[in-house]
């Protein structure tokens, strides 16, 4: 899709009040308080950017920064939270002795209660954060998240301090660019994390081609995605419930009968085309995140497949607009 998308870097100045206005602060505070939707408030702060895009650098940034949180902090949040699991775990493995006689009301160890401790603890800080920064915004504070605040910020040009007089528009370029990589990270959100490119898509689609291209592919890709997993979790619960008919129901099994030695044949066959599919999942996932951080290099990113496929169907479309017309 060369050519189709020109980086623009706004340089136009613009008046407005140092203090944000009360529109301002509700399309910030809604867009960090969405993240306590578990995926489907993924699309509020699109819709906030979209419709606050040079009308208020504020709660442009919010909602942008609100975005990065629900996908690319989300993307974070999870391997990291994979990673004290796993460390929490072999901890408590290897400090936990069990106690001959120990009754159940017992059982909860001081190595237990760190281990539950440390696992809510962090579900719970993920849910905390977009609450301060909810209540930040509403007192007209400018809100930064840990470690990715500033950053999105030096990205978009944004600068809070800066006097009215002097303060540009958000780095155009920029913004559509975080927008799209953030539905290329969103994929770890499941089925959810298709409402990102789609709203994306919906609301200012028509006016980027960049945008509309990377959103549509993004939205084919996780689409197929899931679908693949879903399919892996059928074809398991498929073979499962085929062995259990073949070996008698839930009655005694009865391994030496044809339809018992059949089931087991099938349900071997999907639990290794089950396996198969799933595990095909997490490295879809990987090349998704790879994706948004080539957007956010620069690229104009493809999909194997799926790029070329959806590059065509836009050329297509264009082209029979032309001709209508």
């Amino acid at each position: 899709m060369t050519g189709c998308y020109a980086k623009t870097r706004p340089t136009k100045l613009h008046s407005m009040n140092t203090t944000p206005t009360t529109e301002d602060r509700i399309w910030a505070v809604l867009a960090h308080l969405s993240a306590l939707s578990f995926g489907i408030g993924i699309l509020l702060p699109i819709v906030g950017w979209s419709d606050q895009r040079r009308k208020s650098n504020f709660a442009s940034f919010q909602s942008l920064q609100a975005l990065g949180y629900q996908s690319l902090g989300f993307t974070v949040w999870v391997l990291s939270y994979l990673v004290i699991i796993i460390l929490a775990s072999i901890i408590l493995l290897v400090t936990f002795r069990p106690v001959e006689g120990r009754s159940p009301d017992t059982i909860l160890s001081p190595a237990m209660i760190f281990f539950l401790i440390i696992i809510f603890g962090f579900f719970l800080l993920y849910l905390v954060l977009p609450i301060v920064a909810a209540v930040a915004c509403a007192l007209g504070k400018d809100f930064r998240y840990p470690l990715m605040g500033d950053r999105l910020a030096r990205y978009l040009s944004y600068a809070s301090s800066q006097k009215p007089e002097e303060q540009p528009w958000l780095d155009e370029d920029h913004e559509v660019r975080w927008v799209t990589a953030m539905g290329h990270f969103s994929i770890l959100i499941l089925i959810w994390g298709m409402l990102a490119p789609l709203t994306a898509w919906m609301l200012q689609g028509r006016h980027n081609l960049f945008l509309k291209f990377q959103s549509i592919q993004t939205l084919l890709y996780q689409a197929i995605t899931t679908i693949i997993y879903f399919i892996g979790g059928f074809m398991y619960l498929f073979g499962f419930l085929f062995l259990l008919v073949g070996m008698g129901g839930m009655g005694k099994p009865n391994l030496n009968s044809s339809t018992g030695m059949f089931g087991i044949v099938v349900f071997a066959v999907a639990l290794i085309v089950s396996f198969v599919l799933i595990l095909l999942v997490p490295l879809m996932h990987i090349l998704g995140q790879w994706a948004g951080y080539r957007v956010l290099k620069g690229d104009d990113y493809r999909y194997p497949v799926v790029g070329g496929l959806v590059e065509k169907l836009i050329s297509k479309n264009s082209t029979s607009k032309e001709e209508s017309v």
